[in-house]
């Protein structure tokens, strides 16, 4: 979510703008008069196609929080993926380089990053996905590229680190992590695409 949650996720467009946006989260939750407009979520049920299999749901995980400048994004259907009490953490560093976790609920993570998305456009994308599953559990290493603009550069890569679960009818995301690429936090290889070799 992203989702990165935000570069979020983030889900939601960097890591700049991710400690931008959890500062504030802690600053309206020691003073509501700094707290971002409420943005309402309404309650619909999950599509069949998002909650039937990881694809389905990896799919409608980078769908929600994407799109054009101006484009209301898709909380309503982005909710019905997680548990109801889902905890997004977004991973970054402090001046001096210590790790800083940044924890937000579903409807903090949509308050504070639904001006920002739907201001400026914002596109997010799966690059490569390892799966482990065992029994009814799943966790997904899914690398992301973020972007302004559908065809815009590239301005964030990282990690959404997702645990997931199958109750017998549907997956449902239980938690997200995610963690930006920095200069000294490269994607390792392994997460990323494999390059294909030019032809002769």
């Amino acid at each position: 979510m992203p989702r990165g949650f935000i570069p979020m996720s983030a889900r939601f467009l960097s890591a700049a703008f991710v400690l931008f946006l959890f500062v504030g989260i802690c600053t309206a939750q020691q003073s509501p008069a700094t707290a971002p407009p409420h943005i309402d979520v309404p309650a619909i049920s999950p599509r069949a196609e998002d909650v039937a299999s990881i694809d389905g749901i990896m799919k409608a995980f980078y769908e929600v929080i994407s799109g054009p400048a101006g484009q209301p994004r898709q909380w309503s259907r982005d909710r019905t993926l997680y548990i109801a009490d889902i905890r997004f953490v977004a991973m970054s560093e402090d001046k001096a380089g210590h790790p800083v976790p940044q924890i937000a609920t579903h409807q903090q993570f949509v308050d504070y990053a639904d001006p920002v998305l739907v201001k400026k456009g914002f596109y997010e994308s799966e690059i490569h996905r390892v799966t482990q599953k065992f029994g009814n559990i799943a966790h997904v290493f899914s690398t992301y590229e973020s972007r302004l603009k559908a065809d815009g550069p590239v301005i964030a890569r990282g990690i959404n680190s997702i645990e997931l679960f199958y109750d017998g009818q549907r997956w449902w995301v239980a938690s997200n992590i995610w963690d930006d690429e920095r200069p000294d936090n490269p994607l390792p290889p392994e997460y990323l695409p494999e390059k294909i070799s030019p032809k002769n």
